[in-house]
């Protein structure tokens, strides 16, 4: 005869090792943070997610040069490094940069790297504050390509986080590499997509360039190309002009004493090569990038790919190495 005490033990325990499926593993909400930049009351817009038991620490992501939040919850269902973040019990705030998405558009000439990281400093104190719902005790700020050189401007500069993930930035960048992405770029109000009233002074990616820029040599995925080309989105040479020179070519990061997580593409044409950073293994980025930094430094690299590694094919090793970071580095 069966044991009905025996089988509800059982059963109790199949649930527990069971995981909760991912459209629970987090509750999400749109977020209008007011900053205070320039004498202006700007919003810097973004989406937090927080897993379903709550968090202590959340990751504060700033997207690159022509990428908005999106970047981080790419809408393909397959590349999402926020649903990875919150699945390992990590919250989440993808921010749209001021000047994209639905964040406030100031004058171009206006955004430089250290009014963006102003902008992100101000969200990092009302994210431990509880101003936009939950009071998280650890901030992780993360950024790719513009978007980390921002971060670590805003680390260096204001020494209020946990740690910091840079992706898609090194300090010794392939020049031929950045002219070639920067020949792909063109003026936001000449292109359809953004139409003649844009705020003069933005770019964004001629139409069809994206993959050369961004993603060679890995494959071309028609649906992710497509996509890329419905949520591209813009960026100020201002904020590119220091965000360069003072996160890149200066050793301003070595302010940075808190840990850090590097990570690139193998074959990313804009910071990796001969004449740049060697990024064939780990232990050769590691190697070059340890002088930069006053803390210690993680270093990953996701093989055979281009720039922006949020949305190659083998992604999700990256976004569980992040993961893995932050709870051994930041929250331990």
């Amino acid at each position: 005869m069966r044991n009905p005490l025996a089988a509800g033990v059982v059963a109790l325990l199949l649930a527990s090792l069971t995981p909760a499926p991912a459209s629970a593993a987090a509750s999400c909400r749109e977020v209008d943070a007011p900053v205070t930049v320039l004498g202006r009351t700007e919003v810097v817009h973004g989406t937090l997610c927080v897993p379903a038991p709550g968090a202590t620490t959340v990751q504060l992501l700033v997207p690159g040069s022509t990428y908005n939040s999106s970047y981080w919850d790419f809408p393909d269902g397959r590349h999402s490094f926020r649903a990875a973040q919150n699945a390992a019990g990590i919250a989440t705030f993808a921010v749209d940069r001021l000047g994209t998405g639905r964040s406030s558009k100031p004058l171009a000439v206006t955004l430089t790297a250290f009014v963006q990281a102003d902008a992100l400093h101000q969200v990092v104190r009302g994210l431990r504050s509880g101003e936009y719902g939950p009071r998280f005790g650890r901030v992780v700020i993360g950024g790719h390509s513009l978007g980390a050189a921002i971060s670590a401007v805003e680390a260096a500069t204001y020494r209020d986080v946990d740690g910091v993930l840079l992706t898609g930035m090194t300090h010794r960048v392939n020049p031929a590499g950045v002219a070639a992405a920067f020949a792909n770029f063109r003026p936001a109000n000449l292109d359809p997509k953004f139409g003649l009233l844009h705020p003069p002074g933005y770019l964004t990616t001629a139409p069809g360039t994206r993959h050369a820029s961004f993603h060679a040599p890995g494959p071309l995925v028609p649906d992710v190309a497509e996509l890329e080309e419905t949520t591209k989105d813009v960026f100020s040479p201002t904020e590119a002009a220091d965000g360069l020179g003072v996160a890149v070519l200066l050793p301003y990061t070595l302010l940075i004493d808190v840990p850090v997580m590097t990570a690139v593409g193998s074959r990313d044409g804009a910071v990796c090569g001969l004449l740049a950073t060697d990024c064939s293994t780990a232990a050769t980025l590691h190697a070059a990038e340890s002088p930069y930094f006053g803390g210690p430094l993680r270093a990953y690299v996701l093989p055979d790919y281009g720039h922006s590694i949020n949305l190659a094919p083998n992604a999700r090793d990256y976004y569980s190495a992040v993961s893995s970071w932050v709870a051994r580095e930041v929250d331990r």
